[in-house]
C-alpha cells in the first residue's frame, strides 16, 4: 500500500509545473501565515482602531465624519497602492522613487516570492502601512475639514509623501543608503503623518469656540477600545515588519510590550504628579506614546533600550500635548503631532543609541560609531519633515483651491456628520 501511495504521489508531483512546484517549496507556510495574519492586524489598526480611538475624541456631532473619513481613506489608499504605490516604493529606481515595472503589479503572480512569503502578501502589507499613515493625519483636521477636501489630499499626498518616503527608507532609496534604521516607520509613518496633520492643523484655522469654551471628548471608553485595537494590532504592525517568523519579530513584539507599558506608567505617574489625577485619557496617550516611540526600534534595540524609550516617550508624550501645542498656538484635534510626531522624533533619535551592542542591541553596521548614527537618524529626520511639510501644503492647498478645506460655519456649528453625511451617531 505505502508503494502504491509513493506511485501517486510521484505522478501527482510530475503533473505540476516546474515554476509553480519551485514556489511552493519557496515558501515557508509558517512565515506565509504569520505575515497575513499581521497584515491583518495592521488593518484591524484602521478600522475600527483608529476610527474609535479619534472618533471618541471628538464631540458627538463629528464622530460619524471622521469614521467615514478612515473607511475611505482606507479603500482610496487601496487602489493606489496597487495600481502605482508598491511599484514606486518597492521597484527599483532613484533615491527618491521607484518604477513603473510593477504598474498594477505586472509582473507579480501566485508564484512570486519575496522571501519565503509570497509577494502578494508583501503588498498587502505595505499597503496596509500606507492606509494606515494617511489615516493618521486626519485626526489633527477633526470637526471642520471638508469630506472632498480629505479626499483630494489623500491621492496627492499619498502619491507625493509617503511614496517617497516608503522608497527612501524601505526601498532602497537615499535614506536606506545613508543607513538610517526605522525597523517599523518612525519616519515613514508617523513623523510624517504628525507633521502633515500638523500643517493642515494651521491651515485649517482652529474650530470655533476653541480656546473660549471647554471641547471634551464626547466618549472616553470609546477612545479606551480604539486605544485596546490599537495596542493589539501594534503588535503585527512591529513584528510584522521582521517580515518572517523570526527571532527579530519575537524581539520585535516583546519590545513592543515592555516599551508601552513603560509609557503608560511615565504619562499616568507624571500626570498624578503635576496635575493631581491619573487619567484613563492619559493612559491611553501614555500607550500611545509607547507605541509610536518603540516603532523605529523594535528590532533593533534590546529589551531594557525599549523599556527606556518607552520611558522617555511617555513624558515626551505629555510634554507634547500640554506645553508643546500650547507654545505651537494649534487646534491639533487629536494630538497627532504631539503624540505621533514628538515621539516619533524621540523613538527615532534613541534608536540609534540602544541600537548599540554595548547596550544590549543589535549593533551597528562597520565603521558606524553611536554618535554617527544617532546624526544619520537626525539627517532621516530632518529630510523627513520638509519633504511632507512641503507636500501637505501643497495638497491642502489644491484642495482649497478646487473644492474648499474648510465647511462654513454653519455647518460646522451643526456638526460634520448631518451636514457633510446626512446621518447622526445618535439618537
Amino acid at each position: 500500500m505505502s508503494k502504491l501511495f509513493q506511485c501517486v504521489y510521484l505522478l501527482l508531483i510530475a503533473s505540476f509545473p516546474a515554476s509553480v512546484l519551485a514556489s511552493e517549496e519557496g515558501i515557508d507556510k509558517a512565515d506565509n501565515a504569520f505575515m497575513m495574519i499581521c497584515t491583518a492586524l495592521v488593518l484591524f489598526m484602521i478600522v475600527p482602531g483608529i476610527a474609535l480611538f479619534y472618533g471618541g475624541l471628538l464631540r458627538s456631532k463629528n464622530v460619524l465624519s471622521l469614521m467615514a473619513q478612515t473607511m475611505v481613506i482606507l479603500a482610496l489608499v487601496s487602489v493606489i497602492w496597487v495600481v502605482y504605490g508598491y511599484s514606486l516604493s518597492f521597484s527599483e529606481g532613484n533615491d527618491f522613487f521607484g518604477g513603473f515595472s510593477q504598474f498594477m503589479l505586472k509582473g507579480i503572480s501566485i508564484e512570486s516570492l519575496s522571501a519565503t512569503i509570497p509577494q502578494f502578501v508583501h503588498v498587502a502589507f505595505q499597503g496596509a502601512f500606507a492606509c494606515l499613515t494617511v489615516a493618521l493625519v486626519v485626526g489633527a483636521l477633526g470637526e471642520r475639514v471638508k469630506f472632498s477636501a480629505v479626499l483630494i489630499f489623500a491621492f496627492i499626498w499619498t502619491t507625493f509623501a509617503y511614496i517617497p518616503m516608503a522608497h527612501m527608507v524601505w526601498g532602497g532609496g537615499l535614506l536606506a543608503q545613508d543607513g538610517a534604521l526605522d525597523f517599523a516607520g518612525g519616519t515613514v509613518v508617523h513623523i510624517n503623518a504628525a507633521v502633515a496633520g500638523l500643517v493642515g492643523a494651521y491651515l485649517l484655522g482652529k474650530r470655533i469656540g476653541f480656546g473660549k469654551e471647554a471641547i471634551k471628548p464626547h466618549n472616553l471608553p470609546m477612545v479606551f477600545m480604539g486605544t485596546a485595537i490599537l495596542f493589539i494590532g501594534w503588535l503585527g504592525f512591529n513584528s510584522g515588519s521582521a517580515g518572517s517568523a523570526n527571532s527579530i519579530a519575537a524581539l520585535a513584539f516583546i519590545n513592543t510590550v515592555v516599551a508601552t507599558s513603560g509609557a503608560v506608567l511615565s504619562w499616568v505617574f507624571a500626570e498624578w504628579i503635576f496635575r493631581n489625577k491619573p487619567s484613563l485619557l492619559g493612559a491611553c496617550s501614555g500607550c500611545l506614546a509607547g507605541l509610536v516611540g518603540v516603532t523605529p526600534g523594535a528590532g533593533a534595540v534590546g529589551v531594557a533600550g525599549a523599556l527606556i524609550i518607552g520611558l522617555i516617550s511617555g513624558i515626551a508624550g505629555l510634554w507634547g500635548v500640554v506645553i508643546l501645542k500650547r507654545w505651537l498656538k494649534v487646534d491639533d484635534v487629536c494630538d497627532v503631532f504631539g503624540v505621533h510626531g514628538v515621539c516619533g522624533i524621540v523613538g527615532c533619535l534613541l534608536t540609534g543609541v540602544f541600537a548599540s551592542a554595548a547596550l544590549g542591541g543589535m549593533g551597528y553596521v562597520e565603521g558606524v560609531t553611536m554618535m554617527k548614527q544617532v546624526g544619520i537618524q537626525a539627517f532621516s529626520i530632518i529630510v523627513c519633515v520638509i519633504w511632507t511639510a512641503v507636500i501637505a501644503y501643497l495638497a491642502f492647498l489644491i484642495a482649497d483651491k478646487t473644492t474648499g478645506l474648510r465647511a462654513d460655519m454653519e455647518q460646522e456649528r451643526e456638526g460634520l456628520d448631518i451636514t457633510h453625511h446626512g446621518e447622526s451617531a445618535y439618537n
